[in-house]
């Protein structure tokens, strides 16, 4: 089995994948997810990984072969030292050099997250033309790649629970609330007015950001991902459809590139 890992800020996503005579299946068999504490021990995050294979069932001595997109530089020894006390094997991590073959345009591919690699990787796989990644996460990622599939960069805004903690966080009477879709944009009470602004507020930055973007370059897809993907999907008619796992396949095929080209 195959064991991909999106170690993000809030999340730390872990999907296992089926490998058949060498090849890694497309689908994940099984995703978990667990919180991204950057102070836990390797022993400790070896503990949750384990009761999760244990109580679904699944043998992790199974699991041959790893691959980390990671956007927690301290977290990645952890997780390096993880895999090799517990399983002996090695990691792969994706990033600007380990990246599947793909192109960046000139000044943004040290700069630019394993994550969205990953993204706009699995994204272009399966379209093979221009398309806007949309990852809703702790932040909003947009990635775009041309129809030649060149990574050309992309823009960054806060995500909604960051949104909503910076207005309390910084405006001592209001309270705290959770971002929902309210009936309609004008509130009575303190939490509906909030909601109004915080829903939103924050899907107009995201209808402006891809009005912006589709100025700029030819788009023939738009996608969503990330944890968050499906709170505004309604909302966003642009938004062609939601894939969750896209960062997971984006991992996997990358691993799959690296390890035919290491054969070559």
């Amino acid at each position: 089995m195959f064991l991909a890992l999106d170690i993000g800020n809030t999340n730390i996503t872990v999907g296992l994948f089926v490998m058949k005579d060498e090849k890694v299946l497309p689908e994940p068999l099984k995703v978990w997810r667990m919180s991204t504490v950057k102070e836990r021990t390797s022993d400790e995050y070896a503990t949750f990984l384990m009761d999760m294979f244990f109580y679904d069932g699944f043998d992790a001595k199974q699991v041959s072969n790893f691959a980390i997109a990671s956007v927690v530089p301290s977290l990645n020894a952890v997780f390096e030292e993880l895999i090799k006390k517990y399983f002996e094997k090695k990691t792969f991590f994706v990033n600007s050099k380990n990246c599947g073959g793909l192109i960046f345009a000139a000044g943004n591919s040290k700069e630019t997250g394993a994550d969205r690699i990953a993204d706009i990787v699995a994204a272009y796989s399966v379209y093979d033309d221009s398309c806007v990644v949309i990852d809703f996460g702790t932040a909003t990622t947009f990635d775009c790649i041309n129809s030649e599939g060149i990574y050309i960069g992309g823009a960054i805004a806060p995500g909604p629970a960051i949104l909503a903690q910076l207005l309390n966080l910084k405006i001592e009477q209001l309270p705290r609330v959770e971002m929902k879709k309210p009936l309609k944009s004008i509130g009575l009470t303190s939490i509906e007015c909030m909601q109004s602004g915080l829903y939103f507020g924050y899907t107009g930055l995201v209808k402006e950001l891809i009005a912006r973007i589709k100025k700029e370059m030819k788009v023939k897809h738009i996608i969503a991902t990330g944890g968050l993907a499906g709170f505004v999907f309604d909302e966003i008619e642009e938004i062609e459809i939601v894939l969750p796992y896209l960062t997971l396949a984006g991992i996997r095929i990358i691993w799959k590139k690296s390890n035919l080209n290491s054969r070559n």
